[in-house]
C-alpha cells in the first residue's frame, strides 16, 4: 500500500530554452538602469498624476482610455510605498526621494520583455520553423523604439502585450481544438482569451481593434465547425455556446469589473467632478456630498433650488439671473425686451437660487406639510434675489435669434404680459405622477404659452452680459437634447415669506443620503459616457504627426533632455525593421493575391496545410496592422508615433515569416537558398547595427557630441547603413 514511499518521486519537465533565453535577454534590454533618468519623461507628467489620485482615492476622469492601465500603474505605485505626494506638473521635473521610479516604471518593463519570447511562440503556434520564430523575437528585442516605450512609466507597452496574449491564447486554444475539445488545456487558452481581449480594450480604447480581430478570427473558425457533420447538433452547440462565454461574456464583465474596482478605489471627490452630474458627485466624499448633506429629497412649493444644466458643455454651469438687463438695442441693430437677464453661470453664487412657486398662490415658503412638486405640474420661478418670474416670450434671443429670449420679468407697464409659466417634465420618471428629487430628478421645463423648452445654447454672451452663458427657450418641435434637461443640485425648504430674512436664508449654506440611491450601473453608464464624448485640448502638438508619417519614420518624439549634458531620450524607430516590415506587408499581399488568382484557375501552388498557415498568418499579423493602424486615418485627435507601435508589433511577426516562405517556396535550388540565407543575416546584422547607433537615444545614458547628433537624423540614417555595408 505504501510502496510508492519505496521509490523517489520524479518531475519530468520539457524546457525550451530559446524561450528562457529570450526572456532573460528581454529583461536584460527593458530592466537595464530602469530608474534612469529619474525625471519626469514625456506622458509620465500625465499618468504620474492619475497615479497619485488613486494613491489619495480622489476621482478623476481620463478620457483616453478605461481605467484598468492606470489602475495597474498605481499598483506599481502602491507595492512602491508611493503616498501620491509629488507635483506632476512639469516634463524634466526630478523625482524627489518618495517617489519609486523603480516599481512605477517595473509593469510596464515587464510587459515590454515579455512580448519578446511571446512573439516566438506566436509564430511557433502558427506552424512555422523555429529559426523565423526566433527572428521574430529578435526582432521584437532590438526595435529601438518598442524598448524606449517600455522603460518608461507609460502604457503602449502593456497593451501590446495584451494585444500579444490574446492572439496567443486563441492560436493554442485552436491548435487543442484539433486534438483535445473541451480538455482543460482547451478551456484554459479559451479562458485567457477573452481575459486578454477584456485587458487590452480596459488599457486603451485601442485595444477593441484587436479584440474584433481576435472576435472576427473565432466567428470564421465556429462557421466552419457549424458545417462540420461529424459533430452532433449538441457538440456544435456546446462550442459555440462556450466561445460565446468565453469571448463575449467574459470580456464585458471583467470590462465592468474594472469600473468597479476604479469607483470603489476613488470616493473622494477630486478636481474632475464638475464635469460629472450632480447625483454622481453627491455620491463622492467631500465636495458636493457635504455640501448636499441633509438636503430634503423632494422638492416642495417654496422650495428653494439651485438648476444645473446637465449638458455641461461648454462648461458646467447653473441658471443665473442678476439685476442687469438686456440692451435696448444690440449690436447688430436688432431690439431686445429690455428685461433682466437670465444666463447660465459657471460658478456657485446667490444669484443662482431659484423659488418654486405655485401660480395659485402667492406664499414663497414651504406649507407643512410639505406639498411635492410632480411630473406635468405648472410651476413658476421666482428668483431669489430679485425676486422676479422666470419669462420667455416671442422676442428673439439674444445671440440665437431663431430662439426665444429667456428673461426675469419686469413690469415696464406698457403692452407686454407676463408669460412665467412652466410645465415641469421629468425625464427620467419612473411613473406619470413621479415627484420632483432632488439631484436625481433630470426635468425639462416647458414654456405653457408657446412651448418652447428653457435650453442652455451654449453661446457666450458680450461684455454686457459679463461673458456668462446664453439661456434660451427653442420650440419642442425641435427635439430633445441634453442642454435642455436641468437637475436641482442644492435644496432647502424656505421658511420666510418676507424678503430680507429669505436674502439671509439664501446667504446661508444648506444642510436622506442621496448617494445610497446611484447604483454602480448608473455610475458606471455617466463615466462611461463622459469618457466617450469628453474632448481633450487637440491644440497642435510640435511633436504630433499624421498616420503617413509612422509609415515612413518621417517623425519621432524628443521624451527626455539633461539638463545639464547632452544626453537625451528620444521616440526613434529601428529604420530597417520599420521599412522592412513595411515591404514585407505589400509583399505579403501581393503574394496572396497571386495566389489566390492561381488557385481561381484551380493551380496550387502550395500544399493545403501550407496555404492555410499562410491565410491564417496573414489574416492574424496583416490584419492586425491594418485593424491597428487603419482607424487613425479617422480619427480627429491629436496623434503621436507611438500610437503606431500596437500595429508595428503584428507586422513584426508577419516579417520572418514572409522569410521564411519566400526561402520555401520561391528559392528553387540549394545555392539560392544559400545566397537568401546569407542576405537575410546580412539584413539582420544591418538591424542590429542601427540599434547600436540608436542606443544612446534610447536609454539616454550617454553624452552625444554636436556631430554624433547630427549623425543621428532621420533623414541621415541610411547614409549611416550605407557607409557600414
Amino acid at each position: 500500500m505504501l510502496g510508492f514511499l519505496q521509490r523517489p518521486v520524479v518531475v519530468t519537465a520539457d524546457v525550451n530554452l530559446n524561450i528562457v533565453v529570450l526572456t532573460l535577454m528581454g529583461l536584460l534590454s527593458r530592466l537595464w538602469q530602469l530608474t534612469y533618468p529619474r525625471a519626469v519623461v514625456f506622458d509620465e507628467v500625465y499618468y504620474g498624476q492619475y497615479i497619485s489620485f488613486y494613491m489619495k482615492r480622489v476621482f478623476f476622469l481620463d478620457g483616453s482610455g478605461p481605467p484598468f492601465g492606470h489602475m495597474l500603474l498605481a499598483l506599481g505605485g502602491y507595492l512602491g510605498g508611493f503616498d501620491g505626494n509629488f507635483l506632476w506638473n512639469r516634463i524634466g521635473a526630478e523625482y524627489s526621494s518618495n517617489v519609486p521610479v523603480w516599481s512605477l516604471r517595473l509593469l510596464p518593463a515587464l510587459a515590454g520583455a515579455l512580448s519578446v519570447p511571446m512573439a516566438y511562440q506566436i509564430v511557433w503556434e502558427l506552424r512555422f520553423s523555429h529559426c523565423a520564430a526566433m527572428g521574430a523575437a529578435l526582432l521584437m528585442l532590438i526595435e529601438n523604439a518598442l524598448i524606449t516605450q517600455s522603460r518608461l512609466m507609460l502604457l503602449e507597452s502593456v497593451l501590446i502585450f495584451f494585444n500579444l496574449l490574446a492572439v496567443l491564447s486563441y492560436l493554442k486554444f485552436s491548435n487543442s481544438q484539433k486534438h483535445r475539445p473541451f480538455s482543460l488545456s482547451w478551456w484554459l487558452w479559451l479562458m485567457l482569451t477573452g481575459v486578454a481581449c477584456a485587458c487590452a480594450v480596459g488599457i486603451k480604447y485601442m485595444g477593441a481593434f484587436t479584440y474584433l480581430l481576435v472576435l472576427g478570427v473565432a466567428a470564421v473558425h465556429t462557421w466552419h465547425l457549424i458545417g462540420d457533420r461529424t459533430l452532433s447538433n449538441v457538440s456544435v452547440l456546446c462550442h459555440m455556446l462556450s466561445r460565446t462565454v468565453a469571448l463575449v461574456v467574459v470580456p464585458v464583465v471583467m470590462y465592468l469589473l474594472f469600473f468597479y474596482v476604479h469607483l470603489i478605489l476613488l470616493y473622494r471627490s477630486g478636481p474632475h467632478d464638475q464635469i460629472m452630474s450632480s447625483a454622481f458627485q453627491a455620491s463622492l466624499e467631500g465636495g458636493l456630498a457635504r455640501i448636499t448633506q441633509g438636503q430634503p429629497l423632494e422638492v416642495a412649493y417654496g422650495s428653494q433650488v439651485t438648476l444645473k444644466n446637465a449638458f455641461g458643455k461648454p462648461v458646467p454651469c447653473w441658471l443665473h439671473s442678476h439685476q442687469h438687463t438686456y440692451p435696448m438695442i444690440y449690436e447688430n441693430g436688432r431690439g431686445s425686451s429690455h428685461q433682466q437677464q437670465v444666463t447660465c453661470y459657471p460658478f456657485k453664487d446667490v444669484n443662482n437660487w431659484w423659488i418654486v412657486k405655485d401660480p395659485g398662490r402667492h406664499q414663497l415658503e414651504v406649507s407643512n406639510p410639505p406639498r411635492p412638486v410632480r411630473h406635468g405640474d405648472v410651476v413658476q420661478l421666482v428668483h431669489g434675489m430679485t425676486t422676479r418670474l422666470l419669462n420667455t416670450h416671442d422676442v428673439a434671443a439674444p445671440l440665437s435669434p431663431h430662439s426665444q429670449e429667456v428673461s426675469c420679468y419686469v413690469d415696464y407697464n406698457i403692452s407686454m404680459p407676463a408669460q412665467n409659466l412652466w410645465r415641469l417634465d421629468i425625464v427620467n420618471r419612473e411613473s406619470p405622477a413621479d415627484t420632483w428629487k432632488t439631484i436625481l430628478s433630470e426635468v425639462r421645463l416647458v414654456h405653457v404659452n408657446t412651448s418652447a423648452i428653457l435650453k442652455l445654447s451654449g453661446a457666450h454672451l458680450p461684455d454686457w452680459g459679463f461673458r456668462q452663458l446664453e439661456v434660451v427657450g427653442e420650440k419642442l418641435s425641435r427635439g430633445y437634447h441634453e442642454s435642455a434637461v436641468w437637475n436641482v443640485e442644492e435644496h432647502r425648504y424656505g421658511t420666510s415669506q418676507e424678503q430680507k430674512e429669505r436674502e439671509l436664508e439664501l446667504h446661508s449654506p444648506t444642510q436622506v443620503d442621496i448617494s445610497r440611491n446611484l447604483s454602480f450601473m448608473a455610475r458606471f453608464s455617466e463615466l462611461q459616457w463622459r469618457m466617450l464624448t469628453v474632448r481633450s485640448d487637440d491644440t497642435e502638438h510640435k511633436y504630433s504627426s499624421t498616420p503617413l508619417d509612422w509609415v515612413t519614420l518621417d517623425t519621432n518624439i524628443a521624451y527626455w533632455l539633461h539638463p545639464r549634458t547632452s544626453a537625451q531620450i528620444h521616440l526613434l524607430g529601428n529604420v530597417v525593421i520599420w521599412a522592412s516590415a513595411g515591404l514585407a506587408t505589400v509583399l505579403y499581399a501581393m503574394l496572396f493575391l497571386w495566389y489566390l488568382l492561381r488557385r481561381r484557375r484551380k493551380i496550387c501552388d502550395l500544399p493545403e496545410d501550407s496555404w492555410r498557415r499562410w491565410v491564417l498568418a496573414g489574416v492574424l499579423c496583416v490584419g492586425g496592422w491594418a485593424m491597428n493602424y487603419l482607424p487613425f486615418f479617422l480619427m480627429d485627435k491629436t496623434l503621436f508615433l507611438y500610437h503606431y507601435l500596437p500595429a508595428l508589433t503584428f507586422q513584426i511577426l508577419l516579417l520572418p515569416m514572409v522569410l521564411q516562405h519566400l526561402s520555401d517556396h520561391l528559392c528553387r535550388s540549394q545555392l539560392q537558398r544559400s545566397l537568401f540565407s546569407a542576405l537575410v543575416v546580412a539584413w539582420y546584422s544591418s538591424a542590429c547595427h542601427v540599434f547600436n547607433t540608436l542606443r544612446p537615444l534610447t536609454y539616454g545614458d550617454k553624452s552625444l557630441s554636436p556631430s554624433e547628433l547630427k549623425a543621428l537624423r532621420w533623414k541621415d540614417s541610411w547614409d549611416i547603413l550605407i557607409r557600414k555595408y
